[in-house]
């Protein structure tokens, strides 16, 4: 007998090749929690995320299921991960799902955060959390142009060269941009994301913040849908996967008022 279970969890990505297995044997997210599977059950056990996090980046609420053997309660899961766990990943949550979950397909809105130190000096201590740009950035035009983002829109744009998806067309719910000090932290709230796509959108975020993109240029940029037009990829350590949505973890009332919609319901 085995039960679906979605995990939350966060980690710190700086010494890891990103979320997914990858074929050259480099230390991943993914592998790692499946090693810490199979010691506590003895068996292989593969574990799907939300999303593919690229090496690098961090998360505060990664999700991800897969399918546990044995009678051990779902209480107990996120302390037995943890115990066999490195201390940059932790596992806070586990629920047990419907047979049919997924953790990816089910995703109803994710939210994105990407730190940058705006100083002349770097910050040590933020050194693999944020990217450090020397040069004082305009926050109120990278606001302006990020103001185009939200809304339904074919992102194409902003992915990146070797995604693989389909369809680029994305909801945005919010994208805002703030400054406390030397920080700038842009948030950017969407029912999905393309690869690279929030790195390559801060890219040309820090263009306009220089004077170089106005909000009439992000729009024509966003009408190109042509990847060579849009900024560049900003670096991975400033992205954050903050959390993911599902119809029964809904947004609460501070992102649930940029839902155009009455009930707050994601689409």
């Amino acid at each position: 007998m085995t039960r679906r279970i979605r995990i939350q969890l966060e980690y710190d990505g700086t010494a890891y090749a990103g979320w997914q297995l990858q074929k050259q044997g480099e230390r991943t997210i993914q592998g790692v929690l499946e090693s810490a599977l199979r010691i506590i059950t003895g068996e292989d056990v593969r574990v799907f995320g939300a999303g593919r996090t690229d090496s690098g980046v961090h998360a505060l609420g990664q999700a991800a299921h897969f399918d546990l053997p044995g009678a051990i309660p779902v209480a107990k899961i996120p302390s037995a991960l943890n115990a066999n766990l490195p201390d940059d990943i932790q596992v806070f949550r586990a629920d047990e799902m419907p047979p049919d979950f997924d953790a990816r397909r089910h995703t109803k809105g994710k939210l994105y955060r990407y730190r940058i130190h705006n100083a002349r000096i770097n910050d040590v201590f933020s050194r693999h959390y944020a990217w450090h740009i020397k040069y004082r950035l305009d926050t109120e035009a990278m606001q302006a142009a990020a103001d185009c983002l939200t809304g339904e829109h074919d992102f194409s744009s902003f992915q990146a060269t070797d995604c693989a998806a389909v369809n680029a067309v994305r909801r945005v719910y919010m994208a805002r941009v703030t400054r406390s000090a030397d920080e700038i932290i842009f948030e950017i709230f969407a029912t999905a994301f393309l690869k690279q796509m929030v790195r390559n959108i801060v890219g040309t975020l820090e263009m306009a913040g220089c004077g170089k993109v106005t909000p009439d240029e992000m729009r024509r940029i966003m009408e190109a849908r042509n990847r060579s037009q849009a900024g560049q990829t900003a670096p991975a350590h400033g992205l954050t996967l903050v959390k993911v949505f599902y119809a029964d973890d809904p947004p609460g009332p501070e992102l649930a008022k940029f839902i155009p919609d009455s009930t707050g319901a994601l689409i």
